[in-house]
């Protein structure tokens, strides 16, 4: 079981992206009873779904490795000032590569408008690259994505521009960024420019006082978009598109890697993202299914060598922004860190063996 749920990344792809030419569609409930039939389908899933939640109640009993994780914790929280750039970084690289290659957001979303589609991405894409009027421009891709969602849902496939977008505009562009650049020569009255600045101080800086008591929500919509997304994807793309899943299992020999049956590979890739979704969308272990889904691409990129990669960057990026950020408020991590004691913490009582572990203690102890 271990060794399937380490290869199903191989599975978990955009579908439509690689399936081969003239493939079938299959019947998905005919698919799902055949396979919700099959003993050692359902007994692997099973199996699977207890490994989980002992691998869960286990860690929460045990909690191994406290200085380990509270060292990962502390390095990815170091890296919070760069968390704009990041941001920028994976909506504006698959942008440009959209404008090149002339499509909209999705490799499935080709509109009859070439010149205007590589004007889009690539000026949009360079603005958030170069961190330039971020804000706006993340609004401007934004706006566009929603208003073509409605005739163009193949859109969908590439949800996950919705909440790193909406992210850019809550964090700005950080450094290093042209805006950072324009803000200091703006703020510095001995400079030219901060007497002919024609909408820092007029628009800029309204807006960023306006968001930023909203800033902290950004992990929010992170993973909750992100947990979307996985969710659409794992349903959508695999449990409701069986035909064209088995048909790229069996285009790429997958049961060679693991010989099981091929609609346990469906199945199976189909429920990790649809799991690793609504953990994200919970805020449950945040960090921990944030490296899952970041082994999930890796092991989808090096498993479908056809697979186009522009097409995950922007899934790649927000991952490792949540490495960063962690779950945020209003998650179940938050609710557990009130209420257990933190890995910094455990580890800290570790090497303190002699100090009471509770208020009882303390008054034996007197």
């Amino acid at each position: 079981m271990a060794t399937f749920a380490m290869f199903a990344g191989s599975a978990t792809a955009h579908v439509e992206y690689v399936t081969p030419p003239g493939t079938q569609p299959a019947n998905v409930v005919d698919f799902l009873v055949a396979a919700f039939t099959t003993p050692l389908i359902v007994g692997v899933l099973v199996a699977g779904f207890v490994a989980t939640l002992a691998g869960i109640g286990g860690y929460l009993y045990l909690r191994p490795f406290p200085a380990d994780i509270a060292a990962f914790r502390a390095a990815m929280d170091d890296y919070r000032d760069l968390l704009g750039w990041l941001l920028r970084l994976s909506m504006g690289m698959p942008l440009i590569a959209a404008g090149f290659q002339g499509y909209l957001f999705s490799p499935a979303a080709t509109l009859p408008y070439p010149t205007a589609l590589r004007l889009f991405g690539i000026s949009v894409g360079f603005f958030l690259l170069f961190g330039l009027a971020t804000r706006v421009t993340a609004v401007w891709a934004l706006f566009v994505y929603l208003v073509t969602l409605p005739s163009h849902p193949q859109l969908l496939l590439a949800f996950e521009y919705v909440p790193g977008l909406i992210a850019v505009a809550l964090v700005g562009g950080g450094r290093p960024s042209a805006d950072a650049v324009i803000a200091r020569m703006a703020d510095d009255d001995k400079t030219f420019y901060s007497r002919v600045d024609p909408f820092y101080r007029r628009l800029a800086v309204p807006f960023a006082q306006r968001v930023k008591p909203y800033k902290q929500l950004a992990p929010v919509v992170l993973r909750v978009g992100i947990g979307i997304a996985f969710i659409y994807l794992g349903i959508t793309q695999k449990l409701m598109r069986p035909g064209e899943a088995l048909a790229v299992v069996e285009k790429y020999n997958l049961t060679g890697l693991v010989p099981v049956d091929p609609a346990l590979w469906v199945i199976g890739a189909g429920l990790t993202e649809a799991l690793v979704g609504v953990m994200l969308i919970a805020g449950a272990f945040t960090r921990g299914f944030s490296l899952v889904a970041f082994g999930l691409f890796t092991t989808t990129l090096f498993g479908l060598p056809d697979d186009p990669v522009v097409a995950h960057i922007s899934l790649f990026g927000l991952v490792s922004a949540l490495l960063i950020t962690g779950a945020g408020p209003y998650s179940v991590d938050q609710w557990l860190a009130d209420r257990i004691r933190t890995a910094g913490e455990v580890a800290t009582r570790s090497v303190t063996p002699t100090e009471p572990e509770s208020i009882d203690e303390a008054v034996s102890e007197n």
